[in-house]
């Protein structure tokens, strides 16, 4: 039996105290062993709701102040309800690794590994796929890519200095074929040559019978330039009135410039007119076609057209502006080619022979290469270059092929010479005129990248050429009128390059 508790002051204890003691107790031990928050779907999914925690029933967990109660007095208090334990958090389960069974640095290095092979893999797939590619343009016998590579070999095989851009990515196999053929082109040339007459007029004489026809202003101007249409050149004067402020025969119109878009007048072919200058009776028409644009200068008078040197020739070149600037130039193109190693000549040593004005320079061509002099009579005639230069030759330079000879186009689509580059080329029509051809090229981005001497001999014989020869192109190919140049050189970043010398066409003295 429990002995009875005392009713003595000190020994009077609140039940209720104590319980709240006890709860304050457990509230510290449970915060000081609070495990770290855990993820909600941790809790929900792995503490069961209805497990209470079990509290320890040590001597230790006693307040102080039970313990100093009578045995009966402690045993009332543990008789006494409780709150409900709070249930203990338990601890979040440590994530393990995916594969246990291997270590980390293992498996790190498996993946270099995998990598690795990927990409060498890669590598040899676009090393080979890069082989089938060069196998294909190379040696294939598709029609498309066999003409294509003509094409290319050909553009390599006609600059000065470029050769190697063919025989460096194609076997000798391919390039030899196509270096006979071009040589069987020049081959096919040899031996024919004008039909020199140097006592045949320049242009048809009228009928001695009749008298000469007088003829308006308006109508001597349209009979000198016959190849403009009449209708597109009368808007154009309407439009623009001052135009003929100084007369027909002083009309000057020039919208050739880089920066120009040439006028509204067009050609009864069809072709742009840049620029109309009756003074000096020069027409300069824009040729276009499918990769290429150009500058086609028609000059009406033989007679004011010379071979003009460079002011240091022998030892550096100018540029054909300057020539032309240093005598009396109104009108110029390039004329001879040029020694150029490495693509880093200065112009100053001619390839070949040339005359200018009577006074010879340099050596003449060997064979395959052909020779176009102007006459005292102020006509062009084209011989061999290793042929001796005719009795009353002014003027000339030596270059290949030549496209028309006495009015026969001499090259076709067949030729081994069709390569796609920038293009220079000089011509006389049967009344005279003056015929000179620039194309531009290689300007791969603007789609202008050059054309053949098919075409080249095409646009001249719409212009009825008589004569007409290949000079040297690719960034030697200029024209230059009126202190400005009217092509772009193929290098852009040049204005042209030096040369030993130019075709120039001078000025009108009246």
């Amino acid at each position: 039996m429990a002995a009875p508790v005392s009713n003595t002051p000190e020994m009077e204890y609140n039940i209720a105290d104590i319980l709240a003691e006890l709860a304050e107790n457990d509230a510290k031990t449970a915060a000081q062993s609070q495990p770290e928050p855990i993820p909600e779907a941790t809790r929900r999914n792995d503490v069961p709701k209805d497990e209470p925690v079990e509290v320890a029933e040590d001597e230790n967990d006693i307040p102080a102040a039970v313990k100093r109660q009578p045995q009966a007095a402690r045993e009332s208090a543990a008789d006494a309800p409780r709150p409900a334990p709070k249930q203990a958090r338990p601890k979040a389960a440590p994530v393990e690794p995916a594969n246990l069974s291997e270590p980390e640095p293992t498996r790190r290095g498996k993946k270099k590994k995998r990598s690795g092979l990927m990409v060498a893999l890669r590598i040899l797939v676009v090393v080979w796929a890069f082989e089938m590619l060069y196998f294909i343009v190379a040696v294939s016998d598709i029609p498309f890519i066999k003409k294509w590579r003509t094409i290319y070999i050909q553009t390599a095989m006609e600059t000065m200095s470029h050769h190697w851009l063919a025989d460096y990515f194609f076997p000798k196999t391919i390039v030899d074929p196509i270096r006979k053929g071009m040589s069987s082109v020049q081959n096919k040339q040899t031996g024919i040559t004008s039909n020199i007459d140097d006592d045949k007029p320049t242009t048809a004489t009228s009928n001695p019978q009749e008298p000469p026809k007088e003829l308006t202003d308006e109508e001597a101007f349209y009979e000198l330039f016959w190849e403009i249409d009449q209708v597109t050149m009368d808007d154009y004067i309407k439009k623009h009135a001052d135009v003929l402020e100084n007369g027909w025969d002083n009309i000057y119109i020039n919208e050739a410039g880089l920066d120009d878009s040439g006028t509204s007048i067009y050609t009864k072919f069809g072709e742009q007119v840049l620029a109309v200058d009756a003074k000096n009776q020069i027409l300069l028409i824009r040729v276009e076609g499918g990769g290429y644009r150009g500058v086609l200068a028609v000059a009406k008078d033989a007679e004011r057209l010379t071979l003009c040197p460079s002011a240091n020739i022998g030892y550096a070149g100018q540029y054909v502006g300057d020539i032309a600037a240093n005598n009396n130039g109104i009108l110029g193109m390039n004329g001879s080619g040029f020694i150029d190693p490495n693509g880093n000549g200065d112009g100053g040593e001619i390839a070949g022979y040339a005359m200018c004005d009577g006074t010879e320079y340099g050596t003449h061509y060997a064979w395959g290469y052909k020779r176009i002099e102007l006459h005292e009579n102020n006509k062009f005639y084209i011989t061999d270059a290793q042929d001796a230069t005719n009795a009353g030759t002014t003027d000339a330079v030596e270059f290949t092929p030549a496209l028309i000879v006495d009015g026969t186009t001499l090259v076709d689509e067949t030729d081994f010479w069709n390569g796609i580059n920038p293009r220079a080329c000089i011509g006389q029509s049967k009344d005279g005129e003056i015929l000179m051809l620039v194309i531009e090229g290689r300007s791969v981005l603007n789609g202008i990248v050059g054309t053949g001497v098919v075409e080249c001999a095409r646009i001249l014989a719409l212009h009825n050429a008589e004569q007409a020869i290949n000079l040297d192109g690719g960034s030697s190919a200029i024209m230059w009128y009126d202190g400005e140049y009217v092509n772009k050189c193929s290098n852009g970043y040049l204005a042209g390059r030096p040369l030993p010398n130019a075709w120039i066409y001078t000025e009108s003295e009246s």
